[in-house]
C-alpha cells in the first residue's frame, strides 16, 4: 500500500481508472492532487436544545444550505460543511486521504475534523468539515485550491456502497 506519485496518478487518470471532473493536470503535485472549494456550504443552525448524537441523526436538519457567488466568511470557532468543486471517481483498488494545505493550516483553517478518508470505489464530490481555529474571520472563496487528496493502493479490492456513494452536492 504505497502513496501514488505524480507519474502514477497521471497514468491511472490516462488509463481511465481514476476520474476527476473538472481535471487540471497542473493540480497534480509530487504525491497528491489539489482540490478546489465549491460554492455550497451547510451552515449550522443556532439550536437552543441539545443535539443527540446517534445513528439516525440528519445533518440536513441541523443546517441550512447556502450557495455563494464570491465568498463565505467563516467566523472564529465556527464550523461549516463545504464541498469540493471536483468530482472524484476511484477504482476499487485505490483509496485516498483528504489533507489540508499547509499555507492555510498556518492561518488556522481546518478542512476536515475527523472524516478525511476517501473510500475505494467512490464517485462523488468530497464534503469538507471546515473549521476556523484562528482568532479572526477567514474569507473562503470558491475555486481556491483548499485541500489535497493523497491516493494509495489498497491490498485487495473494495467498493464503498454507502449513503454518500454518488454525492454531488450538499
Amino acid at each position: 500500500m504505497g502513496v501514488l506519485t505524480r507519474e502514477e496518478i497521471l497514468k491511472e487518470i490516462h488509463l481511465g481508472h481514476i476520474e476527476i471532473e473538472p481535471f487540471e493536470e497542473d493540480h497534480v503535485g509530487p504525491g497528491s492532487i489539489d482540490l478546489r472549494l465549491g460554492n455550497e456550504f451547510r451552515v449550522f443552525k443556532k439550536l437552543r436544545n441539545a443535539c443527540v448524537v446517534e445513528d439516525g441523526i440528519s445533518v440536513e436538519d441541523l443546517t441550512e444550505l447556502v450557495e455563494v457567488k464570491d465568498s463565505f466568511t467563516l467566523m472564529p470557532g465556527e464550523t461549516v460543511l463545504g464541498i469540493t468543486l471536483e468530482r472524484i471517481k476511484l477504482p476499487t483498488t485505490i483509496c485516498g486521504w483528504l489533507e489540508g494545505r499547509s499555507r492555510f493550516a498556518r492561518m488556522g483553517l481546518v478542512i476536515h475534523m475527523t472524516a478525511g478518508f476517501v473510500q475505494p470505489g467512490v464517485n462523488n464530490r468530497q464534503v469538507l468539515e471546515i473549521g476556523n481555529l484562528a482568532p479572526f474571520p477567514l474569507v473562503l472563496k470558491p475555486s481556491v485550491k483548499i485541500c489535497q487528496i493523497v491516493l494509495q493502493r489498497t491490498e485487495g479490492e473494495a467498493c464503498y456502497q454507502g449513503k454518500y456513494m454518488r454525492q454531488n452536492g450538499l
